[in-house]
């Protein structure tokens, strides 16, 4: 089976999330990518933990399907060759300090300059030009620059997201930037700049409560893990554990009071209509829900609220989420190799008509004489033995 991007070659000066995860989002569609690491350690996210039977989770996680090559891009030696390979290449992306891609002459307007038909993109904290610049821009200080932290988290005290949040949105903005870029290049035959700051990326996922506090509204109130605006909506005590369910409508609070909290009474107090009169009081629908969850196990409640059409889930932890019984009946698991041996992969979505690649988590460097000798650029010269 043909993948949708079989034939399409990235180059990626990559290190850290987003800009890993950019291209292991394009080599799952077939996109053959070499990722250019240091010789000396290479990707520092090869070394962020060894949880992953020794390997760094972060690195197994956006590093699968890709040839490592390492270069000692000091040496001009490693620009050459590095320069020799770009000029066969589709798409050019890099995630290195900001200047620093200029000082290696493999800024946008070089590359492209030399190569009309390349897809150049930058991935940085902030962009360039602005007084945010050069700024260092971790995961953790985009979250609170884009008023993430500020919506998340409890009324006492703001929390940061479990995940790389703000690096996620900027490998999703750059993949979906550069699949759109090689679509026009299809249709004009040229290739394109594509810039893609982290701030911004979070910026746009934080439409929902810009536009709730715009023109100087009070903004969401942190709510823990229940919703600021949606009501009752969230995680409730019962008396061996708790549930999480939510309620969307009208309908629904008719069915949640009457099926599950007893109280018909409830459905049909006009106070409560709509979300709206439902948030406004509050005070007095809350009282009534937790003493109806404290009063059953889990598994009643869960039997209540699913007889009843209410939304529920299970508040999974990461065992939970590997044994999950619908990951394993849709058959979402597959295999990947890594230097560590076999690892379990989730599969990435695909079509009806292909399949995903899943090629393993390169070791640093393991590529980099066979790539090399294909590009016809001689080993021993350009890495000194360091790789």
């Amino acid at each position: 089976m043909n993948r949708p991007l079989d034939g399409l070659l990235v180059v990626s000066l990559e290190q850290a999330i987003a800009a890993p995860y950019c291209t292991r989002l394009l080599a799952d569609n077939g996109a053959r990518v070499i990722k250019v690491e240091r010789p000396d350690g290479g990707d520092f996210a090869r070394a962020y933990d060894r949880r992953a039977r020794g390997l760094a989770s972060h690195f197994v996680w956006t590093n699968r399907s890709k040839e490592s090559l390492a270069l000692d891009l000091k040496e001009p030696a490693a620009i050459e060759a590095l320069d020799r390979i770009i000029a066969e290449a589709d798409v050019f992306v890099q995630n290195l300090a900001p200047g620093a891609a200029a000082r290696l002459g493999l800024d946008h307007q070089t590359l492209r300059t030399r190569h009309p038909r390349l897809i150049t993109c930058s991935i940085s904290g902030y962009g360039s030009g602005g007084p945010a610049e050069r700024r260092k821009a971790y995961d953790l200080l985009i979250q609170a620059e884009a008023g993430f932290l500020s919506v998340t988290g409890t009324r006492d005290e703001m929390a940061k997201a479990g995940i790389s949040i703000a690096d996620i949105a900027a490998g999703v903005t750059a993949y979906q930037s550069i699949l759109a870029a090689l679509i026009n290049r299809g249709r004009t035959g040229a290739g394109d700049n594509i810039e893609v700051s982290m701030l911004e990326a979070m910026a746009e996922w934080m439409g929902f409560p810009m536009y709730f506090a715009m023109d100087g509204a009070p903004p969401p109130p942190r709510n823990g893990a229940g919703h600021a605006t949606i009501y009752p909506y969230g995680p409730y005590d019962t008396a061996d554990g708790g549930v999480l369910f939510g309620l969307q409508n009208d309908r629904e609070w008719a069915a949640f009071a009457e099926g599950v909290l007893l109280r018909p009474d409830m459905a049909a107090d006009k106070r409560f209509q709509g979300n709206a009169g439902r948030a406004d009081h509050r005070e007095a629908i809350e009282p009534v829900i937790v003493a109806t969850f404290a009063a059953m196990t889990s598994a009643q409640a869960v039997e209540r609220l699913e007889r009843a059409g209410i939304g529920t889930a299970r508040i999974s932890d990461m065992a939970a989420l590997w044994a999950h019984p619908q990951l394993a009946a849709r058959g979402r698991w597959a295999e990947i190799g890594s230097p560590a041996g076999p690892l379990p992969a989730l599969k990435p979505v695909s079509g009806d008509g292909w399949q995903p690649r899943l090629d393993p988590v390169p070791a640093l460097g393991q590529h980099t004489e066979a790539i090399l000798a294909e590009f016809a650029l001689d080993p021993t010269r350009i890495t000194k033995g360091k790789t």
